[in-house]
């Protein structure tokens, strides 16, 4: 960490005016400011949310292949999404709550080991049963990554930058989501569709290399480390559910299921969407996905500026609002203006991502150090596992109202997200030691 501590907040939340003189002032004073322990922390988070995200869209990706392979409907397909939402669920809160026992740096290597493993198991799968499993499982490690390396680098970060340091963070999220399109549309063009998606689930392995050095070279925040372990309730799942937090638990969780249910089925069935209802080739697909993830590169960067400029919860207020509007009209383009689809796919990937930017600090800063990772994964998780309930939903009406029909159900959960900031309170400009 740098040696010279932030200033403190006004009494009202808002950070004080920076000036050049602050060690992070300027475009990247963020970065700076985290200091070599910390900027190795953000690489390794940075890294393990990337593959993490790149694991996560060999399915999607893949998913025409594997309905045309195993001979599915859409609701099996969409079943894929929903246990693989639920059980990240699981995976989140264990992973909270071993971050909060063993360390962030150990529970992120496992949770780095488990999505690995059940992803290039996916590629041996036998049958739809068994994917169904081993995807899953591959939900254990997917859930816990996000919430442990979040609170890694939060723990590092100032409060007067951290929304814009756990921002780029999640900017990792459409790094992998771009590799893994680039990867589909080479191996998919070279490879037959049943030998296709196998090898796309066997590229998952890039991850354990990341593992070797989170080992080596990344350690938990100090002062963070020294304040759990004094903590008598350190990984008590029980306390975020006493009086004092319970009111936080419950809606942030509810929070959290409101977006990453408008956001899973965008990330779900847009691939979908865009190859079934709209006849785009995989080459054509990659090119419409390029303009969404773009979007949604420069979405957390700039969504991750705002939460610290504008605090929390207006920067989710605002993109809840535009996310839901861009999935009215992205559904609602009529047939034939494929160009108006491509352009309008970068405010969709903008919007939809730069609400996630204040997650990874909001939540951090909800939860006191001692329970920080159990809050966090359970509350972030959960709100996966529920929301998973949107894009299921959208795979059982795919095939009487169409995919882009069924789309609209995304924007119910922004509004769910909107209303449940009602009851949580801002938190910028909190110190966490």
């Amino acid at each position: 960490m740098s040696s010279t501590p932030p200033p403190q907040a006004l009494t009202d939340g808002t950070p004080p005016a920076t000036t050049e003189s602050t060690p992070d002032a300027g475009a990247f004073g963020w970065l700076r400011a985290l200091g070599p322990r910390g900027r190795r922390a953000f690489a390794g988070a940075f890294g393990g949310y990337a593959l993490d995200s790149y694991d996560y869209f060999t399915l999607p990706l893949s998913m025409v292949a594997l309905s045309a392979y195993f001979g599915l409907n859409s609701g099996q397909t969409g079943l894929f999404t929903t246990v693989t939402l639920v059980v990240s669920a699981v995976g989140g809160a264990l992973a909270g709550v071993l971050a909060d026992r063993v360390g962030r740096v150990k529970a992120l290597m496992v949770t780095v080991i488990t999505y690995a493993v059940f992803t290039v198991a996916c590629g041996f799968a036998p049958n739809y049963e068994t994917l169904l499993v081993f995807r899953a499982l591959q939900g254990l490690g997917f859930g816990g990554e996000w919430a442990v390396g979040a609170i890694l680098v939060a723990e590092y970060a100032s409060a007067r930058n951290r929304g814009r340091t756990l921002g780029a963070i999640q900017s990792s999220w459409a790094v992998g989501w771009g590799l893994a399109v680039i990867v589909y549309t080479l191996v998919f063009s070279v490879a037959g569709d049943d030998l296709a998606w196998r090898i796309m689930f066997w590229t998952g392995a890039l991850p354990a290399l990341l593992v070797i050095w989170l080992r080596r070279s990344v350690h938990d925040a100090p002062e963070a480390a020294a304040a759990r372990e004094q903590s008598a309730e350190k990984g008590s799942f029980t306390a975020i559910f006493k009086p004092g937090l319970l009111r936080i638990t419950l809606f942030a969780g509810l929070l959290s299921t409101g977006v990453q249910g408008g956001y899973y089925t965008l990330a779900t069935w847009v691939p979908t969407y865009l190859k079934s209802e709209r006849d785009l080739s995989v080459v054509g697909t990659g090119g419409y996905l390029t303009f969404l993830i773009s979007g949604a590169f420069i979405g957390y960067l700039t969504g991750g500026y705002l939460t610290d400029k504008l605090g929390r919860r207006r920067n989710i207020w605002l993109f809840a609002l535009l996310s839901a509007l861009c999935i009215l009209a992205y559904a609602n383009i009529p047939s034939g203006a494929n160009t108006l689809l491509l352009v309008l796919g970068f405010p969709l990937g903008f919007c939809m991502s730069a609400i996630f930017s204040g997650f990874g600090s909001y939540l951090s800063e909800l939860y006191p150090t001692a329970v920080r990772g159990t809050g966090q994964g359970f509350t972030y998780n959960t709100g996966r596992a529920v929301g998973a309930v949107f894009p299921t939903t959208v795979g059982f009406l795919a095939d009487s109202w169409g995919v882009g029909g069924a789309l609209v159900f995304g924007a119910i959960g922004y509004g769910i997200a909107a209303l449940a900031l009602l009851g949580l309170p801002e938190t910028r400009g909190k110190e966490l030691a």
